[in-house]
């Protein structure tokens, strides 16, 4: 097959849908397709070598009006360029297969509103968006992508993002399917895995027993840092734990937070990791109360590590999780007392290694292979679909 691949940038050293488009680039090549990536930036170094890369004019100008232009580009691109079958990921249409990795639109706005307390500053940032064009923009974008003639396959990577489909655009399961996103969890093989978490823990200068519970984002609001952190007041002192946080370099402003609440001794900040890997292996467990996230990748890289994962509701991936084995799941990050209640609870040095076998064995359970043979059998289908309804034998 020729699968087109439309996304604006591919560099996979930005992780999140860049890395997951590299993976399925490679994947699809060793299988003999032809890959044709539509973007306006890339780094062939990671892609397939045999890739057709499609030159798309970089889209300028307001922000709100960048997808429509990026969108456009795409339209014509394929209209000259014909595949075989064609995946659009994010703000696009005109594609066969439409894969919002990052959920829908409409529920990441009303969900972003949830990093406030609720009460006075939450209902001031709600009646803030009434000045928002990006709101009213992305939302008319929203309707062209998936209430347009065409209609698109539409794949979601979570049970909790089919249902915002139908809460917020009124499409059933029968036009939104669900497919798990994945990864590699040999991406976390080591051999020398023990070595390298006692050389790591050196350098925090953490003894070996004492639980570390990992958070790491670049968002940091969104993902519940303050919250988190505001939850280690509810851990009693005899509870023997740290929390170390990787990803963005500016975290001071969360660093003096921590002074101010008292918690700072039982923090570790560690700011932008380019690989995080020997983090993961540096600790015991993931903690990620995240506000929104359709499927947490870093929950899925715990899980392969063999963390266990402390999270929340609005993860999509906490649906992958069986709590009380290798996961705990809260309602509410603003909720500080029930996130230090499973913190503590996670930490339990008794379970905990149970918990760790459970979480190991988790990740394996649902690999990329796994993703990839069923997104295969999609593509597949869409292909001979429209095949046949172009009357091609």
């Amino acid at each position: 097959m020729r699968v087109g691949l439309c996304y604006e940038s591919v560099i996979p050293a930005r992780g999140g849908c860049e890395h997951y488009i590299t993976d399925l680039s490679r994947k699809l090549s060793r299988d003999g397709h032809q890959v044709h990536l539509f973007a306006c930036r890339w780094d062939a170094s990671a892609l397939p070598a045999d890739t057709v890369y499609h030159q798309l004019p970089s889209p300028g100008g307001l922000r709100f009006r960048r997808p429509w232009r990026f969108g456009q580009s795409c339209v014509e691109a394929l209209v000259s360029t014909p595949v075989d079958v064609s995946m659009g990921f994010d703000k696009t249409w005109g594609q066969d297969i439409l894969y919002p990795q990052g959920g829908l639109h409409s529920a990441s706005r009303e969900h972003s509103l949830y990093k406030h307390p609720p009460g006075l500053v939450r209902s001031l940032a709600r009646a803030l968006r009434i000045f928002d064009a990006t709101t009213y923009s992305y939302d008319h974008l929203e309707r062209q992508l998936y209430l347009g003639p065409d209609k698109p396959v539409i794949l979601v990577n979570s049970r909790m993002v089919q249902r915002h489909f139908q809460q917020y655009r009124g499409l059933g399961p029968d036009r939104v399917r669900v497919l798990y996103s994945a990864i590699d969890p040999e991406r976390f093989a080591a051999d020398d895995r023990e070595a390298r978490r006692i050389a790591e823990r050196q350098s925090w200068n953490v003894a070996d027993d004492i639980p570390v519970g990992l958070f790491i984002a670049m968002n940091y609001r969104l993902k519940g840092l303050s919250p988190l952190l505001h939850s280690l007041k509810h851990i009693p002192a005899d509870v023997r734990f740290r929390l170390a946080v990787v990803g963005n370099a500016k975290y001071q402003q969360y660093e003096q937070l921590a002074v101010k609440l008292g918690v700072r001794d039982r923090v570790i900040f560690l700011g932008f990791r380019a690989n995080p890997k020997e983090a993961y292996f540096a600790s015991d467990f993931l903690i990620h109360p995240t506000f929104y996230d359709p499927g947490s990748l870093v929950a899925l890289e715990a899980l392969a590590c063999g963390l266990p994962v402390v999270t929340t509701r609005y993860n999509g991936n906490s649906e992958l999780l069986t709590p009380g084995e290798n996961g705990l799941v809260i309602d509410d990050p603003h909720n500080h007392q029930a996130l230090g209640t499973a913190i503590a609870e996670m930490a339990d040095p008794v379970k905990l290694p149970a918990r760790k076998q459970s979480a190991f064995a988790a990740g394996r359970r649902w690999t990329f292979d796994d993703h990839y043979r069923e997104l295969l059998a999609i593509l597949q289908e869409v292909a001979d679909r429209k095949r046949q309804s172009a009357g091609v034998p």
